[in-house]
C-alpha cells in the first residue's frame, strides 16, 4: 500500500507546528515563565530551542523521511542487522499513549471552560467562586469523563478520515483560526490599563529575578520547556517526516516549525502577563494560572465574556492540534505494525485511550489520596513526569546517538537525508557538537529531572 503524502507544504508546516504547539505553549509556558523570573527565562528558552531543539528536530524528521515509517518501524528499517535501536520504537509508542492519558483530560477542561464562559458562568463571579468552579469540575468523575471522551471521539473521527481529507484539512483550518484569535487577544491585552508592568516582567530580562530563582534552576527549566514544547523524542515528528517528499531540505522546514512554535509561546505570554498585571494577579500561580486566575480577569474586563470565550476556544484548538497529531502517530504505528485499516485502527485506539485516561480523571476525586510523587501530587503529575522527564529527553538522546554514531544509522546517512532537496543545509562541521555536546546536555536534563523529583 502506497504511503500517504501531505497535499501541500503549508499543510506539513502547520500540522507539525500544531503537534508542537499545544498546551505546552499556552498552558505550561506562561506559568513556567512566571515561576522562573520572566524575561531572563524567555531568553534562555529561545536559545535552547535553537541550539538543542532544532538539531534534534531535524534528526527526527530525517529518520521518518528516510525510513518512510512511523516510530514503530522506523529504527528497524534503518538500523544494521542485529542491532536493538528499534526497541525505542515501542517505548515511543507507549509514550504517545501515556501522553494522551492526561493530555485529553486537559483538552477536555479547555472545551468545558469555553462552554462555561460562553454561557456566562463566570459573569460577576468572585475569586472564591472561580476557584470553586475548577474544584467542583474535577470533583465529579462523570463530568470529566464526558469531556475527555468527547475530545477522544472528535480526535479519532478526524484521523479516521485520512491524512489529507482529515488530519491536514482540519488542522490547517484550526491552526489558522488559532493564530488569528491569538493575535486579536494579544492586542487587546497589551492595551489594557496597567499592562506595561506585565510587558516589562515578561520581555525585559531582570537579573534580580534570576538571583531569587537560581541561575541553574532557570537554565534547566528553559531546557525542559524546549524539549516539551517541540514534542521531540517519541516519534511525533518521525511520522510527519515519513509523509514528506524529498524536494526540500529538512533544516529549513524545521526552522519554520520552531519559529511558529516560538511565536505562539511568546504571543500566549503577551496575552497572559499584561492581563495578570493589569488586574493585580500574581503570575507565579503554577499550572492553575489559566483556570483559576484568568476567568477572574475576564469577569472584570469589559466584554469579558466574549474575550474569555475566545481565549478558551483558542486553548481548545491548541490542545486539539496536538491531540490530532499524536492520534495520527499512534494510528500510523498500529497500521504499520498490524496492517489494520484506518477506521479499525481509530476504533480500537479510541476504546484503549478512553479506558486508560480514566485513572487520571479519578486522580482528582476518587483517587485523590494517591500521591505518587510526594505530597500534593496526583496521577496526572506522575504521567506528566514520565513524559517530560523521561520519555521525551531519553528519546531525544536516542535519536541523537542513532544519527551521529557509527553504531547507529550514522552521521553520513543523516547528513545525506537532512540535506536532500532545496533549502538550508546542515553543515558537516557541527558533527562534534551533535555527537558530544547534544547527548551530554540531554543526559544532564534527564539526571537533573530525576534528582529534582526524588529530592522533594
Amino acid at each position: 500500500m502506497e504511503r500517504e503524502k501531505f497535499k501541500s507544504r503549508l499543510g506539513f508546516i502547520l500540522i507539525s507546528a500544531g503537534c508542537a504547539i499545544g498546551i505546552g505553549n499556552v498552558w505550561r509556558f506562561p506559568y513556567v515563565v512566571g515561576n522562573n523570573g520572566g524575561g531572563c527565562f524567555v531568553l534562555f528558552y529561545i536559545l535552547f530551542l535553537v541550539i538543542l531543539g532544532l538539531p534534534i528536530l531535524t534528526m527526527e524528521f530525517s529518520v521518518g523521511r528516510a525510513s518512510q515509517q512511523s516510530i514503530s518501524r522506523a529504527f528497524k528499517t534503518l538500523e544494521k542487522k542485529g542491532q536493538y535501536w528499534h526497541l525505542h520504537g515501542y517505548i515511543g509508542m507507549i509514550g504517545n499513549y501515556i501522553l494522551m492519558m492526561f493530555y485529553t483530560i486537559v483538552a477536555g477542561w479547555m472545551l468545558r471552560y469555553f462552554f462555561d464562559t460562553a454561557k456566562g458562568d463566570f459573569t460577576n463571579a468572585g475569586t472564591a467562586d472561580v476557584q470553586k468552579h475548577f474544584s467542583n469540575m474535577n470533583a465529579v468523575p462523570s463530568e470529566m469523563i464526558f469531556w475527555t471522551v468527547l475530545v477522544i471521539i472528535i480526535g479519532f473521527l478526524v484521523c479516521s478520515l485520512g491524512l489529507q481529507k482529515g488530519v491536514e484539512k482540519i488542522s490547517k483550518l484550526m491552526m489558522i483560526a488559532l493564530l488569528i484569535i491569538m493575535v486579536v487577544l494579544a492586542i487587546n491585552s497589551i492595551f489594557l490599563d496597567g499592562a506595561g508592568k506585565g510587558l516589562y516582567f515578561y520581555l525585559v530580562p531582570d537579573f534580580e529575578q534570576i538571583k531569587k530563582v537560581g541561575l541553574i534552576n532557570v537554565i534547566v527549566a528553559a531546557m525542559n520547556q524546549a524539549f516539551f514544547t517541540l514534542s521531540i523524542g517519541m516519534g511525533s515528528m518521525t511520522i510527519f517526516g515519513s509523509y514528506l517528499d524529498k524536494d526540500r531540505s529538512l533544516l529549513g522546514e524545521s526552522i519554520n516549525i520552531v519559529a511558529l512554535d516560538t511565536f505562539v509561546a511568546v504571543v500566549s505570554g503577551l496575552i497572559i502577563f499584561p492581563t495578570c498585571f493589569a488586574f493585580g494577579v500574581s503570575p507565579d500561580q503554577g499550572p492553575k494560572l489559566i483556570f483559576v486566575t484568568l476567568p477572574n480577569i475576564f469577569a472584570k474586563m469589559p466584554g469579558g465574556r466574549i474575550w474569555g470565550s475566545c481565549f478558551f476556544i483558542f486553548m481548545a484548538f491548541a490542545a486539539f492540534s496536538t491531540v490530532i497529531a499524536v492520534f495520527e502517530n499512534i494510528m500510523s504505528s498500529c497500521m504499520d505494525l498490524w496492517k489494520w485499516s484506518r477506521k479499525k485502527t481509530a476504533l480500537i485506539n479510541a476504546v484503549i485511550i478512553i479506558i486508560t485516561s480514566i485513572p487520571c480523571v479519578l486522580g482528582f476525586n476518587v483517587l485523590s489520596g494517591f500521591h505518587p510523587l510526594g505530597k500534593g501530587t496526583n496521577v496526572m503529575d506522575l504521567e506528566d513526569f514520565i513524559i517530560s522527564n523521561l520519555i521525551l529527553p531519553i528519546g531525544s538522546l536516542i535519536y541523537t546517538l542513532f544519527c551521529t554514531s557509527k553504531y547507529g544509522w550514522g552521521w553520513d546517512n543523516y547528513l545525506k537525508e537532512v540535506n536532500s532537496g532545496i533549502g538550508l543545509k546542515v553543515p558537516g562541521k557541527i558533527r562534534f557538537y551533535c555527537k558530544w555536546i547534544l547527548p551530554i546536555t540531554t543526559l544532564f536534563i534527564i539526571v537533573n529531572g530525576l534528582i529534582s523529583v526524588f529530592n522533594k
